[in-house]
């Protein structure tokens, strides 16, 4: 009964993770929006994440999943910036739409 399912093998664990990566590369490629631009992002990192633990796992070897704390630190340090301007941007504005950065300059 058991040799019915399915083992799941790196090729899955890579083709999901190039999927989220794809799909958080068309929202920061497509809008204009900075909160779903951040949104964007974020994918990007937690899919190379996902590359980087199962590399990490199927090779036996730990480094990919140290190398991930040091991206999860840079995302928290990217979401922090990136708020803190699309605040700035909101108070200014009343919006938040990207081309208004080049307006922040003066």
């Amino acid at each position: 009964m058991l040799s019915n399912y399915i083992q799941v093998s790196l090729e899955h664990y890579l083709i999901l993770s190039a999927i989220i990566f794809t799909i958080g590369m068309m929202g920061v490629l497509m809008r204009k929006n900075i909160l779903v631009m951040l949104m964007g992002i974020e994918l990007m990192l937690n899919g190379v994440n996902l590359s980087f633990v199962a590399f990490s796992y199927y090779t036996g070897n730990l480094n990919g999943q140290i190398m991930v704390f040091f991206v999860m630190t840079v995302a928290a340090a990217e979401a922090g910036v990136g708020l803190a301007l699309a605040v700035t941007i909101f108070k200014k504005f009343k919006t938040i739409n990207i081309q208004f950065f080049e307006k922040l300059k003066g």
